[in-house]
């Protein structure tokens, strides 16, 4: 079965097909399309045209191409590329000390991984009360267990403020987490914050270059962007994750590994932040909400709502290869729909 959506004549119509669909209108002949993309043969590279949201599936209009279906036939037409929207994993929890339990055993289960795997672990933070929730690494079992030193601490977001300035996501990280655990300051990468936005931008994607050229951070295989071993966000209730603000144009860029704002719609307003393509390119990404003031903003971020509704941020958090994990706690996910989840 095929979800599809095509246009022509003014008119845009969904529905649902068992095989070639034809005469739709006077315009289109729509290509049905396994749900399996894998079986699909394209004989040429085609132009992007339009983006929609149907259902579960983001389908793309591609124009003037030549698809050889999985039955052998090639058709010349306006075709539909599909690729299943996962909104990851959803782990819902009753209370907040649920929640730091579960959240503390999978940042230890990763950074176990890692260290296996790569000999080091590449982590991004992010501020707000991400740390506070963090807090049970520094506690036993995990302060002896987990192996700190193998740690390499950035962060997915930071306000352009002095080190010790009270909004500063480093000293909330400094002392909510790094100061109580044997990090290796020397692993600890923070940024520049005695330049300008721009520039402590530039810097920071720098050292973030060199690093990723040692492996100390992986690379992505379909990009040249880092792959993270885990990204840490969590969301507002506008539904921004790090300093990436809804309808803001630091969501479009798509070149820079890191950029900057200097009128963010939180204060305060100079600030710098991993763009989108970054995000989706580490191996995995948690978003941990808590709250009923941020239910409305979880459940656009997660749930089937339709083309209509905005977009949020945290809508757009979607791993290319990586893994997606939702920390919610049961107030913030009051709103969700309940077919979307299990507890």
């Amino acid at each position: 079965m095929t979800t599809f959506l095509t246009t022509g004549g003014g008119k845009r119509k969904s529905g649902v097909d068992n095989g070639v669909g034809e005469g739709i209108n006077e315009i289109v002949e729509i290509v049905w399309v396994e749900v399996e993309l894998a079986r699909w043969d394209l004989g040429v590279v085609a132009q992007v045209m339009e983006l929609w949201m149907v259902g579960d599936w983001v389908v793309t209009y591609i124009v003037g191409m030549v698809v050889q279906t999985s039955n052998g036939a090639k058709i010349r037409a306006m075709a539909l590329f599909g690729a299943h929207n996962d909104t990851g994993e959803k782990r819902i929890h009753e209370s907040l000390d649920e929640l730091r339990t579960d959240l503390a055993d999978y940042i230890a289960q990763l950074s176990e991984m890692s260290v296996k795997e790569r000999g080091v672990f590449a982590i991004a933070l992010s501020g707000g009360s991400l740390i506070a929730l963090m807090g049970k690494l520094c506690e036993a079992p995990y302060n002896k267990t987990v192996d700190w030193a193998k740690w390499y601490i950035f962060w997915a977001d930071e306000r352009v403020v002095g080190k010790s300035h009270a909004d500063s996501n480093y000293k909330l990280a400094k002392d909510g987490l790094l100061s109580k655990v044997p990090i290796v300051p020397s692993h600890v990468h923070s940024i520049n914050d005695s330049v300008s936005a721009e520039q402590a931008a530039n810097d920071y994607e720098f050292v973030i270059r060199q690093l990723v050229r040692t492996r100390v951070i992986n690379v992505s295989e379909i990009n040249d962007c880092p792959k993270f071993d885990l990204i840490l966000l969590g969301m507002g209730p506008d539904g921004h994750v790090a300093s990436l603000f809804p309808n803001h144009p630091v969501l479009d860029e798509n070149n820079e590994w890191v950029t900057f704002l200097t009128d963010s719609p939180k204060p305060p307003p100079e600030r710098i932040t991993f763009t989108l393509p970054v995000i989706n390119s580490a191996s995995n990404v948690a978003v941990v909400v808590t709250g009923g003031s941020k239910s409305e903003a979880v459940h656009l971020a997660i749930d089937d709502v339709g083309p209509a509704c905005p977009s949020l941020p945290a809508r757009m958090v979607r791993p290319t290869k990586g893994k997606l994990v939702w920390f919610l706690e049961k107030a913030a996910s009051s709103k969700l729909d309940s077919a979307q989840f299990s507890e």
